[in-house]
């Protein structure tokens, strides 16, 4: 595929794209993007982790702009730490949903993501948060994961794997929420309607860019409604097959500076 030399946009997944395992993000990355924002476009990071669970990360990268989290529920502005947008999950839907699915799979576990620029993550007994170094605070019932507004629900079975307990909960849940996977161990239950796509199309009217102009990068299906929206798609090595069958390009992993070797190709 013939590619313009550049693009206006740099729209980036965290975890599995442009975070290490290790939570960090590479030097060599770093100066990819410090030399495609010198070429005049922007960094976009759209992310499924909620905005608490990102401030740190931003702040460390030097990011002071928009940023789409919480899986397309929040829009953030980081450089006035002010949040632009966000959309909850109706808390007795979610109940509902949970309750639709257990039906079909028998127990599973749950967390939430509580709203707002504090929100916390809350977790049942039993449910195992797939990135360790996240904050999370563990309750004695499922009533307290609803006690406070709430922008997502992660679930997860002690046996079916991601795509089967995906495809289960799409099954049960219907039009009560949209369900997504959003890495290993990482089913989600967002607003019905709400995704990475929703989310980009609302941080790029904010930044005045065109979807159309930006090259996006993901590794999950969780990342299929931006790539959609953006003008060329960039899988990481590894990739989940239903995102690499939309991909313009597979890049390298993670770990080996994908972002970069991309990067580098189009403002280099």
């Amino acid at each position: 595929m013939v590619m313009p030399p550049a693009f206006a946009l740099v729209a980036t997944d965290l975890d599995g794209t442009l975070l290490r395992s290790d939570d960090t993000v590479s030097r060599r990355t770093r100066a990819a993007l410090a030399r495609a924002t010198a070429a005049g476009a922007l960094h976009l990071v759209v992310t499924g982790r909620p905005v608490p669970n990102i401030r740190a990360l931003l702040a460390d990268l030097g990011y002071e702009g928009i940023a789409v989290c919480g899986q397309g529920t929040q829009v953030y502005d980081a450089g006035s730490a002010r949040m632009l947008h966000s959309v909850t999950l109706d808390r007795e839907l979610a109940e509902t949903a949970l309750g639709k699915i257990e039906a079909e799979a028998g127990e599973v576990f749950a967390a939430v993501d509580q709203d707002g620029h504090d929100g916390l993550t809350l977790i049942e007994r039993g449910y195992r948060m797939p990135h360790a170094s996240l904050p999370a605070r563990t309750v004695t019932r499922r009533s307290e994961l609803f006690a406070a507004p709430v922008i997502k629900v992660l679930v997860r079975h002690p046996e079916l794997t991601d795509d089967e307990l995906t495809a289960l909960a799409r099954a049960a849940v219907g039009d009560l929420a949209s369900v997504t996977m959003a890495g290993p161990g990482t089913v989600e239950l967002a607003p019905y309607g709400v995704d990475k796509g929703t989310g980009l199309a609302l941080a790029t009217e904010e930044m005045d860019r065109d979807p159309a102009e930006a090259v996006a990068f993901g590794d999950m299906p969780n990342d299929l409604p931006m790539f959609r929206l953006c003008g060329h798609g960039v899988a990481m090595a590894g990739a989940h097959p239903e995102l690499v069958a939309e991909a313009d390009e597979i890049t390298l992993s993670n770990e080996d500076d994908g972002v970069a070797v991309v990067l580098e190709r189009l403002f280099g």
